[in-house]
C-alpha cells in the first residue's frame, strides 16, 4: 500500500466542518473501501471539454486503480487524449474520491495480474486482446474521503 505523504481537512469553508486535525480517517480506511468496492466511477474529459462519466469494474491494488475497456470507447479516447481523470466509488455515504492521471499499461504481465484480480474479484472470466482492449492504471495525486454519520469531523484529504 503507497501511503499518502500528507493527510488534512479539505477547503470546505461553510460546511461546519472542524478545522483541526482531529478524527482525520486513516488511508487504511480508504485503502479498504477501494478494494471492496465493485462498481466505480470514472470522470474523463471530451474532445471539447465536457465532463464524461462511465462506470467501471476495477481493482485496487494498494497503489493504482486498475481498469480495461475497449481502445475505442469514450473513456480510452479521452484519456489518450489528456489523461487526467477523477474516480468515485459507488458509496455516496461514506466516499473516496481519487484525483489523478492514467496511464496506459502495456506490460503483459502486469495486464495478465490486472486480469487475474479483476476476473477472481467479479467471478468473471474475461480475456484481454492488445488489438481490441485498453488497460490503464491511475495513480492517485489526491484523494478525499468522509463518513456521513460524522460529516463535520470525517472529511480528509490525502495528498500524494
Amino acid at each position: 500500500m503507497r501511503e499518502p505523504l500528507k493527510a488534512g481537512r479539505p477547503h470546505m469553508p461553510g460546511y461546519g466542518t472542524e478545522q483541526d486535525e482531529s478524527g482525520l480517517l486513516p488511508w487504511s480506511w480508504a485503502d479498504d473501501k477501494l478494494r471492496a468496492t465493485m462498481n466505480y466511477w470514472v470522470a474523463t474529459v471530451r474532445p471539447d471539454g465536457r465532463p464524461h462519466v462511465m462506470p467501471v469494474w476495477a481493482a485496487w491494488d494498494g497503489e493504482a486503480l486498475w481498469f480495461g475497456s475497449t481502445h475505442t470507447s469514450r473513456k480510452m479516447r479521452n484519456l489518450r487524449a489528456d489523461p487526467r481523470c477523477t474516480v468515485t466509488i459507488d458509496d455516496a455515504l461514506d466516499p473516496v474520491v481519487l484525483d489523478g492521471v492514467a496511464e496506459f499499461v502495456t506490460d503483459p504481465e502486469a495486464i495478465a495480474t490486472f486480469v487475474e484480480t479483476a476476473n477472481a474479484k467479479y467471478s468473471s472470466a474475461y480475456s484481454y486482446d492488445p488489438d481490441v482492449n485498453a488497460v490503464v492504471a491511475i495513480q492517485p495525486a489526491w484523494a478525499f474521503g468522509m463518513r456521513a454519520e460524522n460529516f463535520t469531523g470525517t472529511p480528509t484529504r490525502w495528498q500524494w
